[in-house]
């Protein structure tokens, strides 16, 4: 859809956190690198961290795909991993504990995250919508002050159910209450997890497309920006 026809104001926004409002990219490297370091595994290369992140990728699928548990994602990425890398002396478990804790460490804004959420602060209620772990997201969106801008967060650990589940939009509206969801939007910049539970929630969706990747035919988003500023023209405020 053309932004243009966009014609209704929105009263609610819900903002995934990673790949949408911070840099999840930039915070896995750093945390990456940090660890291998304290955990005496020598130096974590760029080709070892891509390794690993498409493992990551491929393990947080099966969660929303409700194949896999979140304890069982946590530390099966990393077992996978350090057995592809030959890695025998760090236990998955105690690595991912530090993991959490490393990647709200770091802290890289996508775009103009920030200053949109402040712009925004009191003229549409906006709320933080996302899977990661209530260590990592705490952390994070302490330290970037976004916890101090937002209406609200809520977090799968806490809700019970992870995005693209029914229930954990379910939820989050019943906790917020007062919910039109026709004047709701999404903006997240996963099409399995965003996109699909949005859709299926009954609210709008837009997909935050930064690299400008090819979709998918099956899950149709009913806006596409490539930064976020583009958003403020959507919301019509």
């Amino acid at each position: 859809m053309n932004n243009a026809d966009a014609i209704n104001s929105f009263e609610i926004l819900l903002w995934d956190v990673d790949g949408t409002l911070l840099d999840f990219i930039a915070a896995e490297k750093a945390a990456m690198k940090k660890l291998f370091r304290e955990f005496g595994l020598g130096e974590c290369t760029d080709e070892m961290i891509s390794r690993y992140s498409e493992i990551n990728k491929r393990y947080w699928k099966n969660l929303e795909l409700g194949l896999m548990t979140k304890q069982e994602i946590l530390t099966g990425r990393f077992r996978e991993f350090f057995s592809r890398e030959g890695i025998k002396s760090v236990s998955p478990e105690d690595f991912n504990s530090a993991y959490q804790l490393s990647l709200g460490d770091t802290i890289v804004f996508c775009d103009n995250s920030r200053e949109l959420v402040k712009a925004l602060r009191g003229r549409i209620r906006q709320y933080a919508v996302s899977n990661g772990t209530v260590a990592a997201q705490t952390k994070k969106l302490r330290l970037s002050g976004l916890d101090r801008l937002l209406d609200g967060v809520f977090l799968s650990e806490d809700i019970g159910f992870e995005k693209p589940a029914d229930e954990f939009f379910s939820r989050v509206f019943e906790s917020i209450g007062n919910v039109n969801r026709d004047k709701t939007l999404i903006v997240g910049d996963s099409l399995t997890s965003d996109i699909i539970g949005g859709s299926r929630a009954g609210i709008k969706t837009c997909w935050y497309n930064p690299n400008s990747l090819e979709g998918d035919p099956q899950i149709k988003a009913d806006y596409e920006i490539t930064n976020l500023s583009q958003l403020p023209s959507l919301l019509i405020l």
